[in-house]
């Protein structure tokens, strides 16, 4: 299995601090700053798109977590890469639209090195 990730988030601390945590753990990781970001940096990857899984924050100036996770599950290339979704928004109209949309699961922020890590062995274990 892939030991790459992609995280993808507007807040160069949470860009930082994930990536600390996931390079601890022996993972590769790219970083994007907005959605945008995240689309040319996987336009590039070769094909099968060989990610682990997606972090991904929700509100981002530009494209929403949610639009990016739309497009995402849209794409045959990308619609079954597991996506975390890394978050402020803690309502729970929130967690259901991500679900519905195809979040496989959610981390509020702040959170911990524990609750990343279990969140990618939850969400990669499949």
């Amino acid at each position: 299995m892939s030991k790459r990730i992609l995280s993808v988030d507007d807040d160069p601390m949470i860009r930082s601090l994930v990536r600390a945590i996931l390079e601890a753990a022996e993972f590769e990781v790219m970083v994007a700053e907005s959605g945008g970001d995240a689309f040319k940096l996987l336009d590039s990857e070769s094909r099968p798109v060989d990610l682990s899984c997606i972090i991904l924050d929700v509100q981002m100036p530009g494209m929403s977590g949610f639009d990016v996770l739309t497009r995402l599950k849209l794409h045959a290339d990308t619609q079954n890469i597991p996506v975390i979704m890394l978050t402020c928004q803690s309502s729970p109209e929130d967690f259901v639209s991500g679900y519905n949309i195809g979040a496989d699961y959610y981390i509020t922020k702040p959170f911990t090195r524990e609750q990343l890590l279990y969140g990618i062995t939850l969400v990669t274990s499949g």
